[in-house]
């Protein structure tokens, strides 16, 4: 039955809330436009904001709000090499409430059927009424076509959404060496593959979730396992709309009678960005104990760098410095790369530290005595060719399936494997070291290669599966951030993955989530909304060095989007002059500090939802501090209206907090203000009386 008019539709209604049953109603031979009395079968939920109709093939379509944003696609599909198994007849469904400890209540649906050649699919949809727009997916394939099958993988949650007029635009939480965009327009003919595996030799990982939107719709799809997998989110432009699915590709011979189930993954539609996708996958997450610690106080406290004296600096440069950096509003000083003799054995250069850990000590209350709290850079997992470690500890090694090292390019290093203990033990041993012996308060730990790492073949090592070093990883974490906090409670754990996008299951141990070397300040800023939106409220996105932003001076981009300021400035010098704290610069530099102190958006609601990253303009941000709203504006140039979104009742006084002016009122009704600006604007909505 090819025809769409004469489609038996089983209307799979799913939502996040409102769990009133519906009926069912005997299946018409028309569709619904021709009879609109006689309706196909009917169940569900009541909330539509999400539907999943599946035809007589069980191809399925999405609708948001009731109203379809793709064709019946084939959703789900086995791969068996060039061959795909994507049509079966539908056998039947069952629908049932059901309530899980702590998503709480929801509704399942099983529908059936089953292939030409024999293979039966079981589709297991389930929505919870906390999780509005999103529906979670696990598929089982079932041989029964009496011969063996030699699956290559499986997809699912594969839609093409529909286009509008405006164009598409995509967000990918997985990694690329080149660290493009997380955030970008779909033009004509974009692909990209979006893989959770490794790109690079040392590039990998990431949080599992694509999406692809238009204005006023948008699909999101991921996996929702509690360890990182290895699949793939490819998202493509068509002729006609943006396609999006989730992917394996571990290949298996399925034997007659067997049964393939896929990851758990999700789906969902919803108007807007990305945002509000991740936060109800963050939301999935920690229902399940995935979940960001308590940040602390320290966290958010701006710092200073000392990578601006890259790694020929000296002890006499950092502490000559460390008077200026606290008297500009800084709370850190970050001794970065360079005080090791090597990445491997960690041990200090006695150039520098020529009494060994007794001027380390010496140099940390230096830090202290001038007011400011010391923090160390460290690349944990990563041995140099000439390291001790690496001569005498082979046995750490992660090897792949030829016995080849895995390469750690910026270091030229070798990766260890976070799945083998005596590799844990050592490197706790030295955090240990670290915060309970020389007296850190914190460590910034640096590196892509820290994101994600291959499967593991070492023989030393006993793994039962080679992806237990994968799905280890964040085992590996949870050990390095228990040391650090049991060495001092108060300690801060900040992970930088060198431009990778963040590897989700890594960040329930971490206390800072840098911007992780931004390119531009566009990527400060989307990298921020993405990072609000994944560890919620109060969380601490640091906006990284402000050298790095556009023009090397675009505090803006960090303050607006709530994120912790961070410089690494030299003075009255420096190797790279175009750093140096000028009079100038240190004028601009207080100002900002200033006016992070005052307002401390990084404790604020960032507001992720009033404003589409892709499609409004100019870009806009929003953290509200209890009822006053903190709107940030971006564009080279602007010369117009903007709307201030989110407004409560009653009227609210405008002003330029950077400029200091005032700019009127407004209230919900009469929320647009005229502004005229380069770069930025930043607005604050003060309710009067």
């Amino acid at each position: 039955m090819t025809d769409v008019n004469r489609r038996t539709v089983l209307k799979v209604a799913l939502g996040g809330a409102g769990l009133a049953a519906l009926p069912t109603v005997a299946a018409g031979a028309a569709p619904a436009a021709a009879a609109p009395h006689r309706e196909p079968d009917l169940v569900g939920v009541g909330d539509t904001s999400i539907t999943l109709e599946f035809d007589d093939r069980l191809r399925s379509r999405v609708a948001l709000n009731g109203e379809a944003v793709t064709r019946f696609d084939a959703g789900e599909a086995l791969l068996l090499g060039d061959e795909v198994i994507d049509e079966f007849a539908y056998g039947g469904h069952q629908t049932r409430r059901t309530r899980h400890s702590r998503h709480g209540a929801g509704v399942r649906v099983t529908v059936w059927g089953r292939s030409a050649s024999g293979v039966r699919k079981t589709v297991e949809l389930t929505s919870y009424r906390r999780l509005t727009g999103m529906i979670v997916m696990k598929v089982t394939y079932t041989n029964g076509t009496g011969s063996p099958l030699a699956v290559t993988g499986w997809r699912s949650g594969a839609h093409e959404l529909l286009e509008v007029p405006g164009g598409f635009f995509t967000f990918s939480g997985t990694t690329y060496e080149d660290r493009r965009d997380w955030v970008q327009p779909m033009t004509d003919g974009f692909v990209q593959e979006n893989s959770l595996g490794m790109d690079a030799s040392d590039y990998g990982g990431g949080t599992p979730l694509a999406s692809v939107w238009r204005p006023g719709a948008g699909l999101s799809v991921g996996h929702v396992e509690p360890v990182a997998r290895m699949l793939r989110l490819p998202v493509r432009r068509t002729a006609r709309g943006a396609g999006i699915a989730v992917e394996g590709d571990s290949p298996v011979t399925l034997r007659p009678g067997r049964r393939l189930t896929t990851d758990t993954t999700f789906l969902t539609a919803l108007p807007g960005d990305h945002f509000v996708p991740l936060q109800r996958y963050r939301d999935y997450m920690g229902d399940v104990g995935q979940r960001a610690p308590e940040t602390p106080a320290s966290a958010l406290e701006p710092m200073w760098c000392a990578w601006g004296y890259e790694r020929d600096f000296t002890v006499d440069e950092v502490v000559a410095t460390l008077p200026k950096v606290r008297e500009v509003g800084l709370k850190w000083a970050v001794l970065d790369d360079g005080w090791q003799t090597n990445e491997g054995d960690w041990e200090l250069d006695p150039r520098k530290f020529p009494r060994g850990a007794a001027d380390m000590r010496a140099f940390t209350r230096r830090i202290r005595d001038a007011g400011l709290r010391p923090r160390l850079w460290w690349a944990p997992l990563a041995a140099d060719p000439g390291s001790r470690l690496y001569e005498e500890r082979p046995d750490m090694l992660l090897l792949d399936r030829e016995g080849n090292k895995q390469r750690v390019s910026w270091w030229d290093a070798w990766t260890l494997c976070p799945a083998y203990r005596p590799t844990v033990d050592y490197f706790v041993a030295q955090v240990k070291e670290f915060i309970g012996d020389w007296g850190y308060e914190g460590l910034k730990i640096d590196g892509q290669h820290l994101n994600a790492v291959a499967p593991c073949y070492n023989p030393a090592h006993g793994h039962a599966r080679p992806e237990e070093s994968t799905e280890g990883l964040a085992r590996f974490w949870k050990a390095v951030y228990e040391a650090a906090h049991e060495a001092n409670r108060d300690a801060v754990v900040e992970l930088c993955p060198c431009g990778t996008a963040f590897a989700f299951h890594n960040l329930p141990y971490v206390d800072q989530y840098p911007s992780s070397d931004p390119l531009s300040s566009y990527q400060v800023r989307t990298k921020g909304k993405t990072m609000k939106a994944l560890m919620g409220r109060g969380s601490s996105y640091s906006g990284d060095h402000v050298e790095l932003s556009d023009g090397g001076d675009d505090f803006a981009s960090a303050y607006g989007v709530g994120a912790v300021l961070s410089t690494k400035f030299t003075y009255p010098a420096g190797p790279d002059e175009t750093i140096v704290l000028t009079p100038e610069r240190e004028v601009l530099w207080r100002r900002w500090l200033d006016l992070y102190e005052e307002n401390m958006l990084t404790t604020g609601e960032y507001r992720g939802e009033l404003y589409d990253i892709g499609f409004d303009k100019p870009e806009a941000h929003v953290v509200a501090k209890g009822a006053v709203l903190h709107y940030a504006f971006y564009a080279e140039r602007w010369d117009g209206t903007v709307e201030l979104r989110g407004l409560g009742h009653g009227r609210y006084r405008l002003t330029d907090p950077f400029e200091g002016r005032s700019l009127g009122t407004a209230d919900a009704r009469h929320n647009t203000v005229k502004l005229a600006f380069e770069r930025f604007q930043l607005v604050v909505a003060e309710p009067v009386g």
